[in-house]
């Protein structure tokens, strides 16, 4: 059914519609894939703007003989949100709650209408909706209703399908109709009725039995509920184009027990006791998995000893008293089996142990033994009385196929998780990977099991179907399907007439891209085997870039969270680059498409650490850039910002030539004139000079770089090209500092330059020679234990992230970056390489509105800053998100409007709140956009240790 993109065709259906329609190359590999592990490429890409387009489209479609795809957040694991023909995303502008009733306790809905969105409304009522996946501050209801989604709480509330009472539709005969108990389809009703013996033995034989179709909802004694049957579906039968869902009370009481166990097995065993109490949830964690999130997090809270665990979350049901919940910790602890148990202190402390289990289950991209593991059987369940059974035969499955990864789930409801290391990285390897998945869909089957628990089927299990069901069941299916959409242009390919398993994998045809980590060379990408495809492959696309996290203090993804475009988000971007690592719809790096996918991307770093899976599109933006113009002229930018330090070293050169260039940037025409000609926005201003460079001020205090005494406590202050050239005051000040601290400070024989500008153009040998010249100055100090502190945190990153991957064949890359702190860290860090003793001043009474830098959050983190700040005793503002400015970005011509929404997201409505705050931030970025948008001077965090703020 595929059906070659043209224009006339685009143009046709943007006729139709008030929504956009784009049938351009780089949209359509953006939605070539979703979080599976399939690569379909779409021939058109639609945005309906209400219900009206969503028929347009899909009749459309049907005329047309092209496939028709529905997608939400793209979120899905099994490769049902991607198809051939027409793919219409329902989350850029049907993403509305209609209304809520509380008395009903019903919400009308847009299919694409994210799950937080709608909880947050009910949430006015002392409502919510039931079933909340892991993914739903990205997951739409429209996709939670193609998928049935579930979520850990399905064990009190039930699935999507329970938790919804009808679905306006349009069938693929376009008739279009609302889904409720007692509504007819021609012929559904006899062929049910034909069939009441076997839907009977084979559908709804226990709660997570998600995959295929859900006949027992058409039963007579069921109430004949289309709206239930559809939910499931997938999107095979019909296009939701609006729903009503019930909504629970929200708990009044609830409590979290987690129960430790010699391993994850047994305590899957200890399951059908509890779940006679009642809980609200019961999940299940492994050792391994903890292990991973400890890594990555730096930490978890403290557990009960075991190797295994239940999260067991009770509390009073509606109508019982709250004081029930106390009795049901009791009790579960007391059915337990387990003599190892903690009961949560706080709802904080509940909280913290929770995110355990959800930063896993988006940690679980590689398995234990670091190799990229996949979805495809990441969902299976099986009747909780046989979890542990089942348990113990799918470890032996996986060791007999050599295939590992971190078993997890929700085990109240039998229902496992687990993304595996299957051979998929090279065609080699997918027959190998075909037999595990054989094997497992046999084992699955062999306990009356599902192979999906609440993912659905979509490519990576349809073809399995025939070993879960008997062929007359399969018919069945099929005869469904004739009824609603016999031309099957509705998502084909899935769950009837299904794609092989093995059919349109993603990862086994992209090119190997290695060579990095030396002159002539881009990264190392030492974590992803020396190998750039394998970097860019480690994007699963479960889109947390898509989420708006700043309320859990994220950074990720500002481009996205300004446009709301998929082009400007995470996920996209990698997207896109993964085509040309396969060099299938997108062959060369320099290409328009590849450039527009990158604009608009501020090189921030926040995805290297927001992303469960730590993809790093700015590493990766600079590799292209480097790719793309290596060897070629490049954009006058990439000589002018790309190579900044050189050209303020020059305007630095003495003090009158720093003032001569100072007064010539404030005749307007003239700075007009320039910033245009360099391709720089003009309504900005251009940064001051430094009338005497830091290097200099130093020399006159006696600061050199000779360390004569054993007996001394030295530090390495290292002024970047910034701090040496433009906004000195924050190094000056750090002098103060640490000879408060106790300190000798060290400064270099000569100002050196990390190549910061260089590395975020893709002038990679540039950075390399810039760094191998720090080296030489910065290394000997590092080696003999004196520590190296920087001023500006972007360069600072650079030395502790950079550095090594682009000198990977010098040892003294990793000794530097070893060696290299922020103030905050060296100062709270225990003696000997901490101080003695540390005098912080009393800010009792200052507020202080705080700007994170990007980079100092995504590679250093911010907490030890935070933790340095709360013993002041002030009281500190702390923003999450990017100011906007972003090095070079928020100075480029064309992006000033994002730059400004960007800032409009956190800074700007804290400045406006806190007008007599310190604005405290140690990015000159930073600096520089609030400056430029507030008139707000900030202070780096050295000048506020010091109390020499403006106006004091």
């Amino acid at each position: 059914m595929t059906v070659a993109p043209t224009p006339t065709l685009t143009n046709r259906l943007a006729s139709l519609l008030a929504g956009e329609v784009e049938g351009g190359t780089r949209r359509r590999a953006e939605y070539s894939t979703d979080a599976s592990n399939y690569r379909v490429v779409p021939s058109i890409v639609a945005f309906p703007k209400h219900a009206d387009d969503v028929v347009a489209a899909q009749n459309f479609a049907r005329e047309e003989g092209m496939a028709f795809t529905v997608r939400g957040g793209g979120t899905s694991t099994a490769g049902n949100s991607i198809g051939s023909g027409i793919v219409v995303d329902l989350s850029r502008h049907m993403n509305n709650v209609i209304s809520i009733d509380p008395e009903a306790r019903t919400a009308k809905v847009q299919p694409g209408t994210v799950l937080t969105t709608l909880q947050a409304q009910a949430a006015a009522h002392g409502l919510r909706f039931g079933p909340d996946p892991s993914t739903s501050n990205r997951a739409t209801l429209g996709g939670m209703i193609g998928n049935n989604a579930c979520g850990p709480h399905a064990v009190a509330w039930g699935k999507t399908s329970e938790n919804v009472s009808s679905l306006t539709v349009i069938d693929g005969l376009g008739r279009q109709y609302v889904a409720r108990k007692g509504t007819e389809v021609a012929g559904l009703k006899e062929l049910v009725d034909t069939n009441l013996a076997p839907i009977r033995t084979h559908s709804g034989r226990f709660t997570r039995q998600v995959s295929g179709y859900s006949l027992e909802h058409l039963l007579p004694e069921k109430g004949r509920d289309l709206a239930k049957f559809l939910v499931g579906s997938e999107g095979t039968l019909a296009t939701v184009l609006e729903a009503e869902v019930d909504l629970v009370p929200l708990p009044t009481e609830t409590a979290l027990v987690v129960l430790g166990y010699e391993d994850m097995i047994r305590a899957a065993d200890a399951v059908p006791a509890l779940l006679a109490l009642k809980p609200f949830a019961i999940e299940g964690l492994d050792r391994r998995l903890v292990e991973v999130v400890e890594r990555a997090r730096g930490g978890v809270p403290e557990l009960p000893a075991g190797g295994g665990w239940l999260m067991v979350e009770v509390g009073a049901h509606e109508g019982e008293p709250a004081g029930i919940t106390h009795d049901r910790v009791a009790e579960v602890i007391a059915a337990s089996g387990s003599n190892h148990n903690k009961v949560a202190a706080s709802q904080a402390e509940a909280k913290a142990l929770w995110k355990i289990r959800a930063d896993g289950a988006g940690l679980a991209g590689r398995s234990p033994r670091g190799m990229e593991a996949w979805p495809g059987w990441e969902d299976s369940a099986v009747p909780p009385e046989h979890l542990g059974e089942y348990l113990r035969d799918m470890t032996d499955v996986m060791a007999e196929h050599d295939v590992d990864g971190v078993l997890y789930g929700h085990f109240g409801d039998g229902c496992v998780h687990v993304r595996l290391d299957m051979p998929l990285s090279d065609p080699t390897g997918v027959p190998k990977a075909r037999a595990f998945l054989e094997d497992t869909a046999d084992l699955v089957a062999k306990y009356g099991g599902s192979l999906s628990g609440e993912h659905g089927d979509g490519r990576a299990r349809s073809e399995l179907l025939s070993r879960m069901y008997t062929p007359e069941m399969m018919s069945l299916f099929g005869q469904v399907k004739n009824l609603f959409d016999p031309a099957k242009i509705l998502n084909p390919g899935i769950l009837v007439d299904p794609d092989p398993i093995d059919a349109n994998l993603r990862r086994p045809y992209a090119r190997p891209l290695t060579g990095g980590g030396k002159k002539g060379g881009g990264f190392a990408y030492s974590e992803d085997g020396g190998d750039f495809t394998t970097a860019l492959h480690r994007c699963t696309g479960v889109g947390a870039c898509r989420a708006d996290n700043s309320g859990t203090a994220g950074f990720m993804c500002p481009s996205y969270q300004a446009t709301k475009d998929e082009k400007d988000v995470t996920r996209a971007r990698t997207r896109v680059l993964q085509e040309v690592a396969n060099g299938q719809l997108i062959a060369d790096w320099g290409s328009h498409e590849v450039m527009e996918s990158l604009d608009l991307c501020l090189s921030c770093k926040a995805c290297s650490a927001d992303c469960p899976s730590g993809v790093d599109v700015a590493k990766y933006k600079s590799e292209v850039l480097y790719r793309a113009h290596k060897g070629k002229i490049r954009p006058k930018l990439h000589y002018l910002l790309g190579q900044l330090p050189r050209w303020t070293k020059l305007a630095t050169l003495s003090p009158v030539i720093a003032r001569i260039a100072n007064a010539a940037m404030t005749i307007t025409p003239l700075k007009n004139t320039v910033f245009k000609v360099a391709g720089l926005d003009e309504e900005r201003p251009m940064p001051t000079m430094a009338t005497q460079r830091f290097s200099r001020w130093a020399k006159k205090r006696g600061i050199t770089n000779t360390a004569a005494s054993t007996d001394t406590k030295y530090v390495m202050l290292w002024a970047d090209s910034f701090s040496e050239t433009l906004d000195t005051a924050g190094a000056q000040h750090m002098v103060d500092v640490l000879k408060a601290a106790g300190y000798t400070v060290l400064v270099p024989k000569k100002p050196v330059c990390c190549g910061l500008t260089w590395i975020t153009t893709g002038q990679l040998d540039g950075a390399r020679a810039q760094l191998t010249e720090l080296l030489s100055e910065l290394a000997p100090f590092a080696n003999n234990g004196i520590p190296i502190v920087g001023v500006e945190p972007s360069c600072t990153a650079v030395l502790r992230d950079d550095l090594p991957e682009l000198l990977a064949d010098d040892p003294r890359s990793r000794i530097v970056a070893e060696n290299t702190y922020t103030l905050a860290e060296l100062l709270l860090a225990p003696a000997p390489l901490g101080p003695e003793e540390l005098d912080l001043p009393d800010l009792t009474g200052t507020t202080i509105v705080a700007q994170p830098h990007c980079h100092h959050y995504s590679v250093m983190g911010w907490k030890t800053d935070s933790e340095l700040l709360s013993r002041t005793g002030a009281e500190v503002v702390e923003l999450s998100g990017c100011c906007g400015m972003a090095g070079n970005f928020g100075m480029e011509k064309g992006h000033r409007d994002v730059s400004h929404k960007v800032a409009e997201a956190s800074l700007l409505p804290a400045l406006r709140d806190n007008p007599d705050a310190v604005f405290l931030a140690d990015g000159f970025s930073c600096r520089t956009q609030a400056d430029g948008l507030a008139g707000r001077k900030g202070v780096h965090i050295a000048t506020l240790l010091t109390g020499d703020l403006p106006g004091s």
